[in-house]
């Protein structure tokens, strides 16, 4: 079904994206940033380009030793997520919990420290909200957290509390919740078509709220901390006019390249949609990973759930 998305014609005159578009964009953009991430995740700039020049190919490999294609815990427990509300037909966090409990007991090829200990918690005293950790403030309750913004589309309300909900489930501080709602409701807005300038003006309203995350301040820093993620993957984001380059830029930056990449192509494909996929790349994404996040995103669009889900 992408495949036949992928031959529609980019040039000018083509029509326009369609929401199934956008939506498959952004969620195959997650899976193809985070496995052409991977393969130079917790390298510098300088050590990428002394051994890939400039790495632009879905070729596995890196520190978690992957295969071509293969992708990580951002792309993994995206799906753990989405498996969640659309088993639940709307919202339950407790349904979100055990999902990252059954992700975490298949060994994932990668879990980060707080999404570990957030998850144990849970299975340890049932708790659904992680307590404020000045350590906690990393992207891992954002990386994921996609299928919430497919899921709750038309309705902003749901689309924050639920956001936050599922973050705070491992996730217990400010700066993760702040990134955490405005990725998604920029997210949103492209999904939306409602073009730039929203998005934009999002972006300020967030610099404004933490003056830390204005990509006027930006440093080059891509670590997992996560105001060095959102200013990597926003710098990059407003910085290419294209899905390719955008994400070339950004995971040769290096430092948490799978989650900026991720991020990146998560706004970048919900943006452009899927035609303005390097056919290479998406050829390459595990077939089992692509087929589950294409029925996953057509689930997720046909739920319209209202608020008044279980919380």
């Amino acid at each position: 079904m992408a495949e036949a998305l992928l031959d529609q014609p980019a040039a000018a005159g083509a029509p326009p994206l369609s929401l199934l578009d956008r939506a498959l964009g952004a969620y195959l953009g997650l899976a193809i940033g985070d496995a052409l991430g991977a393969t130079v995740e917790f390298m510098t700039p300088r050590e990428i380009m002394s051994k890939y020049g400039t790495h632009r190919e879905i070729i596995g490999g890196g520190w978690l030793r992957l295969k071509p294609g293969q992708v990580t815990d951002d792309t993994t427990m995206a799906l753990a997520l989405g498996d969640a509300i659309v088993s639940a037909r709307g919202w339950d966090l407790t349904e979100v919990a055990e999902h990252y409990v059954g992700w975490l007991r298949s060994k994932p090829v990668d879990c980060g420290n707080t999404c570990r200990r957030g998850i144990r918690r849970y299975m340890q005293e049932g708790s659904l909200v992680a307590a404020f950790n000045e350590g906690d403030a990393g992207n891992g309750a954002v990386m994921r957290n996609l299928p919430v913004v497919l899921g709750f589309l038309n309705n902003e309300q749901a689309l924050i509390d639920y956001s936050l909900a599922q973050g705070r489930i491992t996730h217990g501080h400010p700066l993760s919740d702040l990134a955490n709602v405005a990725l998604a409701r920029m997210t949103a807005a492209l999904l939306r078509g409602e073009g730039m300038a929203v998005v934009q003006a999002i972006a300020d309203e967030l610099f404004t709220l933490e003056p830390r995350f204005s990509i006027q301040a930006y440093r080059g820093r891509a670590t997992g901390y996560v105001v060095d993620t959102v200013q990597t993957v926003l710098y990059h984001f407003f910085n290419h006019e294209d899905f390719e380059n955008s994400l070339i830029a950004v995971v040769n930056r290096g430092d948490d390249a799978d989650t900026t990449g991720a991020l990146v192509g998560m706004l970048a494909g919900a943006r452009y949609g899927t035609r303005a996929f390097p056919r290479q790349w998406i050829r390459r994404i595990d077939p089992d990973v692509r087929h589950r996040i294409e029925v996953q995103t057509r689930q997720l669009l046909s739920l319209h759930t209202p608020i008044g889900g279980r919380s």
